[in-house]
């Protein structure tokens, strides 16, 4: 089982060193220590194993070292930067875990990019060496790109040429439409598997500067310490600490302080619940325990297709949280309310970008209110009950939905554009129509109403919509399913997240299955062999 959480005393693959406002990430892979198999990450590869801890090592950064502005990013072996991502990794690994491992790898990266544009920590990529595949797609992510002019280190995306796959998709989106390399250009960068080198690489857009060898260190960290200078990030409050979080495994339960799951196999159904609590920090650690959660989900529940949404607390107490959730968006608020707002966004992007089917169950007890709704309109589809149970807890409330300012822009989606936003796409009336309701608890008949639920069946045929609904998902083709809601989901505007995550659940998606990547004698599996792959020649 791959474990999501950890802390920088347990990293095998980074070093982490804070000298305020400067930080340093040095990939240092161990060899012998891959996450799940045999193989060996020779030249600073990486498996799902390395790149959990880069995306600790970022989020930590983010929230307990609120003086750091700048991060210099580098590899620790002589001559290599990183080689991307572990070839016998992605040769062995099942389909479900490439691609999962394909989309957190770009998530991991997208946050970095967050934290450059909302949070105001710069970070430099300082590649002393070959930069090659994932490795060149991490300093992508960069906001600066500094390469060793030793007339032998490369930056390249070899994977078309040299595997038959994709550079993760993300690689070939940030060449053109973040560094903005013209497109025949990154067209013979992407075929030629050597990479470009030198001036020649700084010339087409690929880095943004090169340094000599003798004095490279010293140009990185001139360079951090002037992007720390130019950062916007002020020290506001005290960082927040991200202490280990508490869960508790059985063969059908995950289990943390607010947030939880049970598991039905024989249906292929999860159903996962957020407890609301007017704890003191329950905003920050409910949103890791989500996020630990839904990758869990993703990488060790692969044949759990549906997962259905629940809430259960005070409304009271939501509106209360979604306040102070609120007031982390605002301009001059301290450090970790800034951070947790920001988190609280990413984790339900998170969820936006799950591969399974999310019903959400709006029944007496809940509190779908602000940020909470998010989860709602997050789904595919919306159950709300009509009334109250007659049979069962008749002390509960009625459901109700509560929408706030929270719904309406502060947590975007990829496609960058609000939750509701997508759900209206085209139909402005019906979006404002919502808006005008703000703070508003709503029945289930106003809900239906304005557009906000799917279906609000009352007590009598609750059970049987829900269990018919689930039964009629799990019927059909999981493939089929995923590239459907993937569709659905992302109304609107196209960024170069949502063309990352689109072309990674399809193109990738495919070329991963076919033989001529890994079949037997496909270029993944023969890779380093010296035996030249077979490609079916058929273009389809």
């Amino acid at each position: 089982m791959i474990e999501f959480d950890t802390q920088p005393d347990r990293y095998q693959h980074w070093k982490l060193r804070v000298e305020p406002p400067l930080a340093t990430l040095t990939l240092a892979v161990t060899p012998e220590a891959p996450a799940i198999g045999d193989y060996e990450l020779k030249l600073n590869s990486y498996d799902i194993g390395v790149d959990i801890e880069l995306a600790d090592a970022v989020r930590r950064i983010r929230f307990e070292h609120p003086d750091v502005r700048s991060v210099i990013v580098t590899g620790g072996l002589d001559g290599v930067f990183c080689a991307g991502a572990n070839i016998r990794m992605l040769a062995g690994a099942d389909h479900p875990h490439k691609v999962n491992f394909c989309k957190f790898t770009n998530e991991t990266r997208l946050e970095l990019e967050e934290a450059s544009r909302q949070s105001g920590v710069k970070f430099l990529a300082a590649c002393n060496g070959a930069t090659s595949g994932g490795g060149y797609e991490l300093a992508l992510a960069c906001e600066h790109i500094l390469l060793v002019d030793d007339r032998n280190s490369a930056v390249s995306l070899p994977e078309v040429p040299l595997l038959g796959v994709l550079p993760g998709t993300g690689g070939l989106t940030r060449v053109t439409d973040k560094r903005h390399v013209r497109r025949d250009r990154a067209d013979v960068f992407a075929t030629r598997a050597e990479g470009v080198r030198g001036d020649e690489a700084l010339d087409w857009g690929l880095i943004d500067e090169l340094a000599p060898r003798t004095g490279f260190e010293q140009a990185a960290r001139d360079r951090a310490t002037a992007l720390a200078e130019a950062s916007p990030r002020t020290t506001t409050g005290p960082g927040a600490t991200l202490a280990p979080l508490e869960r508790t495994l059985t063969p059908d339960t995950v289990t943390y302080r607010h947030v939880a799951t049970t598991i039905d196999r024989a249906a292929r159904t999860a159903e996962l619940t957020v407890t609301v609590s007017p704890q003191p920090g329950w905003l920050l650690q409910a949103a890791r325990e989500l996020d630990d959660l839904l990758c869990h989900l993703r990488f060790n529940e692969p044949e759990i297709g549906i997962l259905s949404i629940h809430t259960q607390g005070s409304v009271d107490d939501a509106l209360a949280l979604d306040r102070e959730l609120a007031h982390g968006f605002a301009d001059g608020v301290d450090h970790a309310a800034r951070e947790t707002a920001l988190l609280w966004a990413r984790v339900l992007s998170r969820l936006d970008l799950t591969a399974r089917s999310l019903i959400a169950v709006i029944d007496p007890g809940s509190c779908f209110t602000g940020f909470l709704a998010e989860l709602a309109l997050a789904a595919d589809r919306t159950y709300m009950l009509d009334g109250i149970f007659e049979d069962r807890d008749e002390t509960l409330p009625a459901a109700e939905l509560v929408l706030t300012t929270n719904n309406f822009g502060p947590l975007p989606m990829a496609n960058g554009i609000s939750r509701l936003e997508s759900r209206f796409w085209g139909d402005r009336a019906a979006h404002d129509q919502a808006a005008a309701v703000a703070g508003k608890g709503l029945s289930a008949a106003d809900a239906l109403d304005l557009g906000l639920v799917t279906f609000t069946p009352d007590d009598l045929d609750w059970d049987d919509d829900l269990r018919l609904a689930v039964e009629e998902r799990a019927a059909f083709s999981p493939d089929a399913l995923t590239a459907m809601e993937a569709n659905h989901r992302f109304a609107g505007p196209e960024t170069m997240a949502t063309k990352i995550f689109a072309r990674l659940s399809a193109w990738q998606n495919w070329v991963f299955i076919r033989p001529s990547a890994s079949g037997p004698e496909g270029a993944l599996v023969l890779y380093g062999t010296g035996t030249r792959p077979t490609y079916d020649l058929r273009r389809t």
